[in-house]
C-alpha cells in the first residue's frame, strides 16, 4: 500500500437509458488506514462528509474506516479525490477546516489535482512553502501555478481580486527564502493611496503616518513568523516596509521585493520601481486591475501599463487569478462574481 494509506475501489454502475442524455452513475469505495484521523476527517456529526455531498451532488456512507461514494460518475471521481486530499492533509499535520475543504472541492475540477499537493503520484517534490509558523500548500488551481512561478521566476506579476492569496503567498515565499539564506532581506512596499476616501493628514512620525497603508503586509508577516522575530528583523533592517516613494534612487540587491496594490501606481512610479531590480533579487508585483483608486482611473495605472509591455519577456511570469480562486469565506467569491458581472 502507498504511504497515503488509503485504498480506492471503483466500479461503474449499469448505464440507465430511461432518459436521453442521463449521466452515467458510479460507485467508489475508499479505505483509510489510520482510525485516529477519521474523527477529524469526517467532522462532528459527519459535517465534512455532508459538505462534500452537498457541493458535489453525491451520496457518501461511512462504515468504520471505509467510505462509499455513489452518484454521477464525474462527481464521484471528484468526491473521491477530495476525500483523499483531505486525508493527506491530516497525515501531513495540516489543518482541515471548512475553508480548506471548499478549496479542495474547487481544485477537484482541475485535471491535475491528484499528485499536485503531495507530489507522490508523479515523483515530483511537493508544492509547498515552509515558514517559521506553518507549511502552506496551494488552495486553488491558480495558486499552484503561482507557487511554481514564485519558485522559478525573477519577476512575477500577480493579478486578480482580493482574497486569492496574491500577497500572502508572496510574503510566505519571501520569508521562506530569508530562512534558507537565498536572500538577505525583504522589502515590502505599496503606494500610499486611499481606497476611495480622503483621510486627511495623519498624526505622528513618518512610520506612524505610513503604517495604516502597510498594515496588510504586517498581517501576512506575523502569520508566517513569530512577532518578536518580525520586530527584530524590522529594527535591524532585514525586513523593510515602506511606501513606494521611498524606493527612488536605490538598487535592491540580494532582496525579495514585493509591491502590493500595484494598480495604484502611475506608469512613472512602476518604471521607477521595476528598475530598482538588483543582483540576486526577486520581485513580485501584486494588484487588482479592477480596483484602481488613483485619480484618472484604469488608463493611468502603472500595473496595466507594465503588464502590457512586459508580458512574454523571458524571466517574467504573469499569473491571473479569478473569482474561483478566492480562498477567503465563500461569500467573498460570490461578492466578487456579482461585482465582476456588473462591470462586464
Amino acid at each position: 500500500m502507498s504511504r497515503k494509506a488509503h485504498r480506492v475501489a471503483q466500479n461503474t454502475l449499469a448505464k440507465t437509458a430511461d432518459r436521453p442524455g442521463q449521466r452515467r452513475r458510479s460507485r467508489a469505495e475508499i479505505e483509510f488506514e489510520e482510525p485516529s484521523l477519521l474523527g477529524i476527517l469526517f467532522g462532528e456529526f459527519d459535517a465534512n462528509l455532508v459538505l462534500v455531498e452537498n457541493r458535489l451532488g453525491v451520496f457518501i456512507a461511512a462504515r468504520g474506516n471505509r467510505v462509499q461514494i455513489e452518484g454521477p460518475e464525474d462527481a464521484v471521481a471528484r468526491a473521491r479525490d477530495v476525500l483523499k486530499s483531505m486525508y493527506d492533509r491530516l497525515q501531513q499535520g495540516q489543518e482541515l477546516d471548512a475553508g480548506a475543504i471548499d478549496s479542495l472541492i474547487a481544485m477537484s475540477a482541475e485535471p491535475t489535482l491528484e499528485g499536485i499537493i503531495t507530489g507522490e503520484d508523479t515523483g515530483a517534490p511537493p508544492i509547498m512553502i515552509r515558514t517559521r509558523k506553518k507549511t502552506i500548500v496551494p488552495r486553488s488551481g491558480t495558486q499552484i501555478e503561482y507557487m511554481r512561478a514564485l519558485g522559478r521566476s525573477d519577476l512575477i506579476f500577480a493579478l486578480g481580486p482580493a482574497g486569492t492569496g496574491k500577497t500572502y503567498l508572496a510574503v510566505a515565499q519571501a520569508v521562506s527564502q530569508l530562512m534558507t539564506g537565498s536572500v538577505q532581506r525583504l522589502i515590502l512596499s505599496r503606494p500610499a493611496v486611499e481606497a476611495g476616501e480622503k483621510i486627511g493628514f495623519l498624526p505622528g512620525d513618518m512610520k506612524e503616518k505610513v503604517d495604516p497603508y502597510l498594515r496588510p503586509l504586517y498581517d501576512a508577516l506575523y502569520d508566517c513568523m513569530p512577532p518578536e522575530q518580525v520586530e527584530r528583523h524590522i529594527a535591524s533592517g532585514v525586513i523593510e516596509i515602506a511606501p513606494i516613494a521611498f524606493m527612488r534612487g536605490r538598487t535592491l540587491a540580494d532582496a525579495f521585493v514585493i509591491l502590493d496594490e500595484a494598480q495604484n501606481t502611475t506608469p512613472a512610479q512602476m518604471k521607477m520601481f521595476l528598475t530598482r531590480f538588483g543582483q540576486n533579487s526577486r520581485m513580485v508585483i501584486c494588484g487588482d486591475p479592477r480596483q484602481v483608486d488613483i485619480p484618472g482611473g484604469d488608463s493611468f495605472s502603472g500595473l496595466a501599463d507594465a503588464v502590457g509591455r512586459l508580458e512574454g519577456v523571458e524571466g517574467i511570469d504573469v499569473v491571473r487569478f479569478g473569482k474561483a480562486d478566492v480562498v477567503r469565506h465563500p461569500i467573498v467569491g460570490r461578492i466578487v462574481e456579482a461585482y465582476e458581472g456588473e462591470d462586464a
